[in-house]
Parts: C-alpha cells; sequence; structure tokens
C-alpha cells in the first residue's frame, strides 16, 4: 500500500524570555532616540511659534508724556518764580530748546502731555502716572528725585528705601495699565557740581540764601570740614537714588535709565539767570539733547 505524504506544517517560532526582553529593549531604544530628536531631549530645537518675542524698543514713539518736577516744567527757565512749559526739554514748543516732543513726535502739539509739578517729590510719581495712563502714551519720561535731597537739611533727606519703593509703586502701576510703553528715566543730576558753578556768581548765591536747596547750597562760601560733609553726603544720597532707579529700570526690558544728566559737566551757562539753580534755556536744550540720544540709541 502506497504511503500518502502528510503536508509538512510550517515550523512554529516561539519567543522565549531571553526573546521578549530583546524587544522590549530595541523598543525602549527608539523612544529614547526619539526624545532626544524630538522636543522633550537635549538636543531640542524650540518651535519658534511657541517661544514669546522679546520686547522691542521702539526710536520713533508717536507720542510721549512727560512726568518729574520743576526741571521738567521749565521753571524759572522764562521769568522768575513760574513755571514755563514751552521751555521744558520734554514737551516744549521752544525752538531755542528743540524738546524731545519736538524732535520725535510728528504732532507735538496733540501728542504730547505734561504732566510733571514744580516741587515733586518721588512720592508724587504714582499719581503723575494715573494722569498719564489715560492719554495711553507710547514714551513717558521721568526725571524726578531732585527734591528728594534738596531740603531743609540732610536730615530731611528722603531715605533711599522709600525713595525706591516709590518707584517700583510707580513703575508697577503703569506696566498693569500701559504693558508696552517705553520709559525713560533720567538719572538726577549732580547737585554738587551745581555748588560748584552757581558759588561762582554773587547775584546767586544771594538768591541761594532765600532757602534753595539748604542741604547743599546753605553757606555757599564755607569751606569747613563740616560743610563739605556736609555737601558729600547729599552727594552720596543722590547717587543711591540713581542707583536704585537704574536698579529698578533695569528689571524692565522697556525701560532705559539715562546716567549721562548726573555726569553731564554744565556749567552757569547752563542755568537759569533767575535763580542759579534750575536749567535755564540753554540747560533745557542738553537735556533734550541728552534724552535724545539715549531714546534712539539702538539697542545692542
Amino acid at each position: 500500500m502506497t504511503q500518502i505524504d502528510r503536508p509538512v506544517r510550517p515550523r512554529r517560532i516561539r519567543f522565549g524570555l531571553r526573546s521578549s526582553r530583546t524587544v522590549a529593549t530595541a523598543f525602549a531604544l527608539v523612544i529614547a532616540l526619539t526624545a532626544c530628536s524630538g522636543d522633550g531631549g537635549s538636543g531640542r530645537h524650540p518651535d519658534k511659534r511657541h517661544v514669546k518675542p522679546a520686547p522691542v524698543w521702539h526710536t520713533d514713539p508717536r507720542s510721549i508724556a512727560a512726568l518729574g518736577d520743576s526741571i521738567t516744567v521749565g521753571f524759572d527757565a522764562c521769568t522768575l518764580l513760574s513755571d514755563c512749559p514751552q521751555a521744558s526739554w520734554a514737551t516744549g514748543t521752544d525752538p531755542k530748546v528743540d524738546s524731545l516732543a519736538r524732535r520725535l513726535v510728528k504732532h507735538p502739539a496733540t501728542h504730547s502731555w505734561n504732566f510733571a509739578r514744580t516741587g515733586a517729590l518721588m512720592s508724587e510719581l504714582p499719581d503723575q502716572i494715573t494722569e498719564a495712563v489715560d492719554r495711553r502714551p507710547e514714551l513717558v519720561t521721568v526725571l524726578i528725585g531732585a527734591n528728594d535731597a534738596c531740603r531743609r537739611d540732610v536730615g530731611t533727606m528722603t531715605p533711599k528705601a522709600a525713595f525706591r519703593a516709590d518707584f517700583v509703586r510707580s513703575m508697577t502701576h503703569l506696566r498693569r495699565a500701559l504693558p508696552h510703553t517705553q520709559v525713560y528715566v533720567a538719572a538726577v543730576p549732580d547737585l554738587l557740581r551745581l555748588w560748584s558753578e552757581g558759588r561762582k556768581n554773587p547775584l546767586g548765591k544771594q538768591v541761594w540764601k532765600l532757602g534753595i536747596c539748604g542741604a547743599m547750597l546753605r553757606d555757599p562760601d564755607d569751606l569747613t570740614k563740616a560743610a563739605q560733609d556736609r555737601r558729600a553726603t547729599v552727594r552720596k544720597q543722590v547717587m543711591a537714588y540713581n542707583s536704585a532707579l537704574a536698579e529698578v529700570c533695569g528689571k524692565d526690558p522697556l525701560c532705559r535709565f539715562d546716567k549721562s544728566v548726573f555726569d553731564y559737566r554744565f556749567t552757569g551757562r547752563q542755568l537759569s539767570a533767575w535763580d542759579w539753580f534750575h536749567p535755564g534755556t540753554r540747560g533745557q536744550k542738553e537735556l533734550a539733547a541728552m534724552a535724545f540720544r539715549a531714546i534712539t540709541r539702538p539697542r545692542p
């Protein structure tokens, strides 16, 4: 009897424990390599669509709001004991000054505003910001702090901690209301240089006797050690104020601090002929030029 061949069945492949571990290991390796080359590994290439762009400083703002004290409202720049906003370095209309608004803003008459107040202290800056917010300016200028140091005596100067806290409060208020507005912060001028230049004018020294900035300008011809120490203390306080301004401003990408206002080697020619303390029209023009350079400088 002829034997019928049975069909040959394919050999069953069985994966033992060793083979299973091998597959799992290979699968894990693929996952790891994918993670390293994708979003989760150290070789990650960020998706630019999800990266928040850094704020851009624009050198041609279309509107300006000026904040500060008597310097910014042009006190004693035109007439005795009077504000002269047309001579303001920030928003003035006098062509001799060539203010920041005239240099930067296309329509300065309708797109620049001055909220500075003669005699203002740093503690009053938040109120000025509240006024400025309603105008929604693209640039805010700040020049304030001289009155905090120019007190009757050194013991009544605004403490640095309070000065800094008020500036932080001001910037916080501004940022919450106007997150995209640029801020130019000028340094407090060097009051010691003011004394050294103004004391050369006999009439100026007579005006100072009325009580202008007693902490620095009292007894301008007194060169005793006590008087020199008093003036040095005032200057040190001004430098502390400027350090606070620079520190707080430096944390805001849309804020620029301008130390050149403190470093500027002004002479009596830039001082008011009425009080030898405030900037005259020439001094206002220099302030406008310094601000313009700082604001239009491209960021590195």
